[in-house]
């Protein structure tokens, strides 16, 4: 059930996003399509200080910890997990037995290379049961699914036209958050994502870094379920840890000046969204019990 937090939150959120320090941005003005991707890049590859794999598990503790309940945020799973005691050190079992660390373009994509490996917009702390079962599969809409989590997560053959293969569905309150990380990694690693290997070429492509499945997926997620308060301080949480953030998360409208409805046209601070054109407006995800 949601909790007054959840409310608090919904009153607090609209149009709410990160404030990014002042001029962080500023390079990527009057950009569009390639040139506005490439311009992201430079700002968020500079500065970017690289975790350790090791250093993900501490960071999680100021980045995934849910401020209601004072426990690790899954998005997997409805799992109660607490910070440090229930990390996954090799024990795995059933679903909300522990923790571990999710990549969610799966490493085996780009043979374990850093910085993408323990990049933290890239690394979540999930349930390790629901992990396992999404293994390297892509993200995608499942009709009929061969496993359900505990909160509805799914795997199955996928229901989009650009892709018949096997996908792993998040619930619809995270699909947003897991399109704009897609988003910022087709950027972050701009001139890299489009060689990875081993299913990446189901995502990634060379249409701005995305396949035409990647382009359709992530567009219609980061439009369905627009930035939350949780994406907004994890953003905020990351770059005290790695220096670096989401640019899709502070201004979720450059999807569409790079991939989108806006391609070709310059991008401002000021652009923002038309939520009548795009069906886009800011809610919050729920909060877990």
């Amino acid at each position: 059930m949601k909790k007054l937090f959840t409310l608090l939150l919904v009153t607090l959120s609209i149009y709410a996003y990160s404030v990014e320090p002042t001029g962080y941005y500023n390079a990527a003005v009057g950009k569009s399509g390639a040139a506005l991707r490439s311009a992201l890049q430079t700002i968020i590859t500079n500065g970017h200080s690289v975790t350790s794999y090791a250093g993900l598990y501490t960071a999680y503790g100021t980045t995934d910890v849910n401020p209601s309940t004072g426990k690790i945020w899954d998005m997997y799973s409805n799992c109660t997990f607490t910070y440090g005691t229930d990390e996954n050190h090799g024990a795995n079992g059933a679903e909300c037995l522990n923790y571990n660390r999710e990549h969610t373009s799966p490493q085996s994509w780009f043979s374990g290379a850093s910085p993408m490996y323990s990049d933290l917009f890239n690394a979540y702390p999930t349930d390790s049961k629901v992990n396992g079962e999404r293994g390297n599969y892509p993200y995608g809409e499942v009709g009929s699914a061969t496993y359900t989590s505990g909160n509805g997560s799914k795997v199955g053959a996928s229901t989009m036209a650009e892709y018949s293969g096997v996908v792993f569905e998040p619930i619809n309150d995270y699909k947003g958050d897991l399109a704009r990380t897609y988003l910022y990694m087709a950027t972050r690693y701009a001139g890299l994502c489009e060689t990875w290997g081993s299913g990446a070429t189901d995502i990634y492509g060379s249409n701005s870094g995305f396949s035409t499945y990647g382009v359709a997926l992530y567009l219609k997620w980061t439009r369905q379920d627009p930035v939350s308060i949780k994406e907004t301080r994890r953003n905020d949480a990351v770059q005290g840890v790695q220096n670096n953030r989401n640019p899709f998360i502070d201004h979720p409208e450059l999807s569409e000046y790079i991939w989108g409805a806006h391609k070709g046209e310059p991008w401002s601070l000021s652009a923002g969204i038309d939520p009548l054109k795009l069906e886009f407006s800011v809610s919050p995800n729920p909060v877990q019990n």
